[in-house]
């Protein structure tokens, strides 16, 4: 047995089809083939079972590919270390974000980390939350930048900022003429166009409408803020926004009118987390640092006129 045909187990378990684990695992479908039924001979067990239109793992192969992705990861563990020893801040980081998140942080933290790590590969991965952790979890990914509160006993978590939300509403809304900010109560009895489920944002925006007396416009569920925000554009409904999408270089939308809360509004609070285990610590609190170090202004709406005003960097 050696690692290279675990690797193969792996993507075979991933992608349930000999062709796609091939190709992943940059190999010929004959190759990898031969390779799972040695392995197979080698156990004296059956891993695989093969259908014609696509491969289902035994129960025996199922957790041997569960504890084969630890030894994988122990693996990148042990490498990691080398590589962090001989150079901290060069290497490779394999940094998850959730999609109501990455389009709009990314574009301001990016340029940060070139500056700040020249020598860092940053590999960007966009996954729901359940995702980010579970590849946290196995060890695909080295971070996250998750909404807290994190439920995960084995990953650390490090604060990174809170980041208030916005109403959007048509401009011919009642609402849209409110000289002064918001305040939750203005919300009640209002339904809210909400994301799909397993996203972070529609469980916030749910609390939202729980504390404000409001409620979910029924028959539409959206798969992206970018939906939501054309929803509204198109006078469906009104939704919530979080800051970093109404910032530049966001392009405004027409018909879209922009309203802060008064006080201390609604937000989300964003955290860098990775494994409690992980050889990575001492560098991923230097990169917090870094997330940290984003313009303060990025985190406040600044509405004038019913739009975002551009922040200074």
């Amino acid at each position: 047995m050696n690692l290279r045909d675990l690797h193969y187990l792996v993507a075979l378990a991933e992608h349930r089809h000999f062709g796609r684990a091939a190709e992943a695992s940059f190999v010929s479908q004959p190759t990898l083939s031969t390779q799972i039924k040695k392995l197979e001979d080698e156990l004296g067990v059956a891993l695989v079972e093969r259908t014609p239109r696509k491969v289902l793992l035994t129960e025996t192969g199922r957790e041997i590919a569960r504890r084969a992705r630890g030894v994988i990861s122990e693996i990148d563990e042990i490498k990691a270390i080398a590589q962090r020893t001989r150079d901290p801040e060069s290497g490779s980081l394999r940094l998850g974000v959730f999609p109501t998140l990455g389009p709009y942080l990314l574009p301001h933290l990016v340029p940060l980390v070139r500056t700040r790590f020249p020598r860092l590969e940053l590999l960007l991965i966009e996954e729901k939350t359940e995702h980010v952790i579970r590849m946290l979890r196995e060890g695909s990914l080295d971070a996250g930048v998750l909404a807290l509160p994190v439920h995960e006993d084995s990953l650390h978590s490090e604060f990174l900022f809170e980041e208030p939300f916005v109403l959007a509403v048509p401009e011919a809304h009642p609402l849209a003429q409110k000289k002064s900010r918001l305040k939750l109560s203005d919300l009640e009895d209002e339904n809210l166009l909400l994301l799909e489920d397993g996203h972070c944002l529609r469980d916030q925006a749910l609390e939202v409408c729980q504390l404000a007396g409001a409620g979910e416009k029924t028959g539409f569920r959206a798969t992206s803020l970018e939906t939501l925000r054309q929803m509204v554009a198109a006078n469906v409904g009104i939704t919530l926004l979080p800051t970093l999408a109404i910032k530049p270089p966001m392009a405004r939308t027409d018909n879209v009118h922009l309203l802060e809360f008064s006080g201390h509004a609604p937000s989300r609070r964003l955290a860098l987390v990775w494994r409690k285990s992980s050889s990575m610590t001492t560098f991923l609190k230097r990169f917090t640092e870094v997330i940290r170090s984003l313009p303060a202004e990025l985190m406040q709406p600044h509405i004038e006129g019913g739009r975002a005003t551009r922040v200074q960097a």
